[in-house]
């Protein structure tokens, strides 16, 4: 499985997503599962990986919460979760997106 976080520069989110990420991975017994962060710094960039908002998450190349019709670029990205917007999917809802990948 190859996953990545992908975040702009300077992202606050850019730490709490990896400690998610690897909190995540160790609740579905994936504790050798490595992951890298990829900063995305300009507008091509952004439009190569289909990038929607900082910090994305893509699993095997996937974002399993990309929302269709939303253009690429460089920006903060909110998800909806159980408890309203944030700036990080919930626990439950990355868990979820692991799983399915497997």
């Amino acid at each position: 499985m190859n996953i990545e976080i992908l975040v702009v520069p300077d992202c606050p989110n850019t730490g709490p997503a990896a400690n998610l990420l690897r909190r995540v991975l160790d609740d579905v017994g994936l504790h050798d599962t490595a992951f890298s962060t990829r900063v995305i710094a300009d507008q091509s960039t952004a439009e190569a990986a289909a990038f929607t908002g900082s910090p994305t998450f893509l699993i095997d190349g996937r974002d399993p919460f990309a929302e269709p019709g939303r253009a690429p670029g460089l920006a903060c990205r909110v998800y909806k979760t159980p408890d309203g917007l944030t700036g990080l999917p919930g626990p439950d809802q990355l868990r979820q997106a692991l799983t399915c990948a497997l």
